[in-house]
């Protein structure tokens, strides 16, 4: 990879790339938001002071997704903001060689990638230790959205941590404002990562503040239970009343190695999830929505239809557990080919 371009012309033709994705733009997808290095543990089980060393991975939930859609063979493009660094430009390069537009892509000079350390305890779960005092990804400004590359997209997809601080919060809320005008589906996968907010009240408000703009949401139980007040987040009743808005068209509830749960207009179920060994948990949300976004760009209606929806999410679910069997987010999500693979094996 080159050194530090010598200037903006030079960093667009070096790691920008509009055409390295499918050209069908009918089945696009946009995803919106964060990108970063996460510094991942060799080992699990151990505090961040007691790991002997860290595996660098790129991450950033938004991110992920993109990366996911275009390796399960869907088209993608990211929308988001890296610093004028070496991990910015590492991370740019990366978006272009899993072929995901990244021409909405920007380079801040006054702020650097961001970075985060993942601890992860011996089941494999998760913790973080963020550095982002500001970060390139919370300076994008509303004046450097692609607007034309969101008109493009099928589907428009994002999470919360972008609305956290301006200028980011304001500029995500105009790229939902485009899109929607455009026609597209809009995605929300809240993402919650509670010590980056200054209060939980404030990720509350601001997280349930775009709730009813979203077709298509995605939520885990330990979000239902924060967002709903320590609701139980297996009820039906609570997910209903509480999360499911008139204009909703699909609410996922993720339930990790035990499948999901559907909510719809019409029907409401839930799909076993595919049994895995966990080495990282880190982007398996973010494969599940990727495999579940790269069906129905394909296909916008699968959600009227209970057999093919519930067909579509057992293979997100399929996503999500061969993304655990790996460490990292991006080095870890899967081919469409490996997908079906690991489930052949499964079947036999």
């Amino acid at each position: 990879m080159a050194k530090n371009p010598a200037a903006p012309g030079d960093i667009k033709n070096n790691f920008l790339d509009s055409n390295g994705g499918p050209e069908d733009n009918n089945s696009l997808v946009v995803c919106f938001g964060e990108m970063l290095i996460d510094f991942v543990p060799t080992v699990s089980g151990v505090s961040l002071a007691e790991a002997p060393a860290f595996k660098k991975a790129p991450g950033g939930a938004p991110a992920n997704v993109a990366v996911g859609i275009s390796k399960l063979g869907g088209s993608s493009a990211f929308i988001g903001k890296v610093g004028d660094d070496e991990f910015g430009y590492m991370l740019a390069n990366i978006l272009k060689e899993n072929n995901v537009d990244n021409s909405g892509l920007r380079f801040d000079t006054t702020a650097r990638t961001a970075l985060s350390f993942v601890t992860l305890r011996a089941d494999g779960e998760r913790e973080f230790l963020f550095f982002r005092n500001p970060s390139a990804d919370m300076l994008l400004h509303e004046s450097e959205l692609d607007t034309n590359l969101i008109k493009q997209a099928r589907i428009f997809h994002y999470g919360s941590i972008s609305l956290i601080e301006e200028p980011c919060r304001s500029s995500h809320l105009a790229a939902m404002s485009i899109a929607k005008k455009s026609g597209c589906f809009l995605s929300y996968d809240p993402n919650l990562r509670l010590p980056l907010w200054p209060s939980a009240e404030a990720a509350r408000k601001a997280i349930m503040g775009i709730w009813d703009q979203a077709d298509i949401i995605k939520i885990s139980e330990d979000e239902i239970t924060f967002l709903t007040g320590d609701d139980d987040p297996y009820d039906d009743d609570v997910v209903l009343k509480k999360l499911f808005h008139p204009n909703l068209k699909l609410l996922v509830v993720t339930e990790g190695s035990e499948g999901c749960r559907y909510y719809t207009q019409e029907f409401k179920g839930r799909v076993a999830g595919v049994k895995a060994k966990a080495v990282d948990t880190t982007g398996a949300g973010d494969a599940f929505v990727s495999g579940l976004l790269e069906s129905l760009a394909s296909d916008i209606n699968i959600f009227k239809d209970e057999k093919r929806l519930r067909e579509a999410l057992y293979f997100a679910n399929a996503c999500g557990a061969l993304t655990v069997t790996e460490r990292g987010a991006i080095p870890a999500l899967p081919t469409k080919d490996a997908v079906f693979r690991f489930l052949a094996k499964v079947a036999a």
